[in-house]
């Protein structure tokens, strides 16, 4: 018998580059047992991903290169099997779930089809596929399975797509399941049911869970053990709850001290005076979808204001009708008293440099085609007048350096970057237009906790020097937490409850405001587990 259901010894992987050779893993060491959490935690780069990569023999070779180690699957040494012996182990032994279910499900197949596909590639009986199938999204939570199995992967929201991808990779029942940063972009309380269906799905086949995050709080709430990384290196190892407590190395105490939610919260600023920007009874419907019902929105200047709810609350298409990115079917919008739903183009045009966004996904926002130099500067192509040619470049690696890359980063194409990286160069684009007001939806949700701080940071500092104003997307509460001035709760396109945040965070008078606080994750684990007790006592609590 061998020691652990998966081991990886002294495992090394590096890259080959036109800027050189990357040593992405090094002499790394773990293991994994049966109906164990192990979690992965580092910032992007750190080589957590690599290692998962590696397991499921999906790095790229060449660049990527195996130089040393092994992976150890009940003992036998998966680098030495053939390519054929890989493959029937991928899926059937060992399945992985991505960060992107979007980009990871065929949007040319029904979901039905795709998931009985995965088991009748891994040997399974074809007649008993789709009952196999069908099965699997009850068991997953999906509503109304049987309508599900015919629709496509663009008609479920994201927290449903994530759960689909979990039904596929649980088609075959593997010993493993491998879950990269499964719920970054997902909704806290859409969070919570992922991560408790993940839990449970493991009490019952006893697999083994390997969870690849830089989220603190997804280790407080489903890990037993946590291994830390740092530049390829395993820095730390330990029980999540003594390494949260008593980290052993600076890497893993700066992971700590860098989680939001734990400063003091902002006073409550005065409110007087004309407001930056006003929304007034703004009503949106997608055919039979009402997405907005008569919301009401005031922004003062240098004020931010933080709009949270779940999926489908409205909260992004109040984003984006607010900066007329798709117009609203009735209502006002006023900036500086100006009514943008009656401006001429030409004015709107004008304005446009003083009214920025930065969207959740920047693989979909920057253009793969143009470098980041291009990314940046081309705001001041579209706008000449902001800034001389000539002082481009300079402002260019000045704009990177104040969202934590570097100017050399300028000759790069986005794909050559991580999600977070990608997320920062977003954000150096919309600072280029020197604008009044940042529309952030889920800005710095994608981003890892020390580098969210740091932004965090920065666009503070930019408020306070600028006097920006921000409308602030997001389904991370303890960055709004330490971040916003006031909060807006959404459910279903109408306002639930808002106020100053130290009413929202210490005094929240509806139901739903405070399912969505106890479904928020906490790095503590102890903290942590007081909040899941609270979490199921709301849960009866909650409006239909």
């Amino acid at each position: 018998m061998a020691d652990h259901l998966l081991e990886v010894c002294d495992l090394s992987v590096e890259f080959h580059t036109a800027a050189g050779t990357v040593k992405a893993v090094q002499n790394v060491n773990w293991h994994l047992d049966r109906g164990e959490t192990l979690a992965i935690l580092g910032e992007s780069g750190s080589g957590k991903s690599v290692s998962a990569s590696a397991v499921m023999n999906l790095i790229d070779m060449p660049p990527g290169k195996i130089t040393s180690g092994r992976i150890l699957l009940n003992g036998q040494d998966m680098l030495k099997m053939t390519a054929e012996e890989r493959r029937r182990i991928n899926g059937a032994k060992i399945a992985m779930i991505f960060q992107d279910p979007l980009a990871h499900l065929n949007p040319v197949y029904s979901v039905g089809w795709q998931i009985a596909e995965a088991v009748v590639t891994h040997g399974g009986p074809k007649d008993k596929a789709k009952a196999r199938a069908l099965d699997l999204l009850r068991r997953v939570g999906i509503p109304e399975p049987e309508l599900a199995m015919g629709k496509y992967p663009h008609q479920f929201s994201g927290g449903q797509r994530q759960r689909l991808m979990i039904a596929m990779a649980l088609a075959c029942k593997p010993d493993i399941l491998i879950a990269d940063e499964p719920t970054t972009a997902l909704d806290v309380t859409v969070q919570a049911q992922v991560l408790a269906l993940l839990e449970e799905l493991q009490a019952e086949t006893g697999m083994g869970l390997l969870l690849i995050t830089h989220d603190l709080g997804v280790v407080a709430e489903i890990a037993d053990r946590v291994v830390v990384m740092n530049g390829g290196c395993i820095v730390e190892t330990g029980n999540a709850a003594e390494v949260y407590r008593n980290p052993a190395h600076p890497y893993t105490r700066k992971l700590i001290d860098a989680a939001p939610g734990k400063g003091a919260m902002p006073e409550e600023r005065d409110r007087s005076g004309a407001p930056l920007l006003e929304a007034v009874k703004l009503q949106k419907h997608y055919g039979a979808f009402h997405a907005l019902k008569g919301v009401d929105l005031t922004i003062m200047p240098g004020e931010t204001v933080a709009v949270v709810g779940e999926s489908g609350s409205g909260k992004s298409t109040l984003a984006r009708a607010i900066l007329r990115l798709d117009d609203p079917d009735s209502g006002s919008i006023l900036y500086r008293g100006q009514d943008l739903m009656t401006m001429h183009p030409r004015e709107l045009f004008g304005l446009r440099r003083d009214l920025q966004m930065v969207f959740q996904d920047p693989t979909q926002s920057l253009n793969p085609r143009m470098t980041v130099f291009q990314l940046i500067a081309e705001a001041w192509v579209i706008h000449p007048d902001i800034l001389p040619k000539r002082e481009w470049k300079a402002r260019v690696a000045e704009l990177l350096e104040k969202v934590g890359m570097k100017p050399e980063h300028a000759r790069r194409y986005p794909h050559q970057f991580s999600g977070g990286q990608r997320q920062r160069i977003a954000i150096a684009r919309a600072l280029a237009m020197q604008p009044k007001l940042i529309v952030c939806d889920e800005a710095v949700s994608a981003l890892d906790v020390s580098i969210q701080a740091q932004v965090i940071k920065l666009l503070d500092g930019l408020r306070r020097e600028f006097g920006l104003s921000y409308l602030f997307i997001a389904h991370d509460l303890p960055v709004v937490r330490d971040f916003a001035d006031r909060v807006i709760v959404m459910k279903s396109g109408q306002i639930v409850e808002e106020g100053p945040v130290r009413q929202i965070f210490d005094n929240p008078v509806q139901p739903y405001t405070q399912a969505l606080l106890a479904a928020s994750l906490d790095p503590d684990p102890e903290v942590q587990a007081a909040r899941r007790i609270a979490r199921e006592e709301l849960q009866q609590r909650i409006p239909a």
